[in-house]
């Protein structure tokens, strides 16, 4: 079934370049695969700070719990293994990761 992407995001932070550049990366990765049906950018003015990706209402990042942003790749397979854990990253992926999958086989 085919996933919702919510970038939520800081404006007074000035965080959107940030938000739509892991967008369109996300978009990049999953496009062809009828993975992603939306990927929508949530302005916050009232929560400062704030910097929250979630999936089908599941949180895959959030800035204040990780301490920091995440690296495109590491959100890439966080998006991945919600909707689609069977999907190969390809060079995006982990040795570990594909190694559990080939196992998994």
């Amino acid at each position: 079934m085919p996933g919702v992407i919510k970038i939520q995001y800081c404006v007074k932070c000035k965080w959107q370049l940030r938000a739509a550049w892991l967008a369109q990366e996300l978009l990049t990765t999953f496009e062809q695969d009828d993975i992603l049906t939306e990927v929508c950018l949530v302005p916050s003015l009232k929560v400062s700070g704030v910097f929250e990706v979630t999936c089908d209402d599941k949180t895959v990042w959030s800035r204040k719990a990780e301490g920091r942003f995440p690296e495109a790749k590491e959100l890439k397979q966080r998006v991945r293994d919600v909707l689609v854990p069977s999907k190969d990253l390809g060079h995006a992926d982990t040795p570990a990761a594909k190694k559990a999958k080939t196992e998994g086989k």
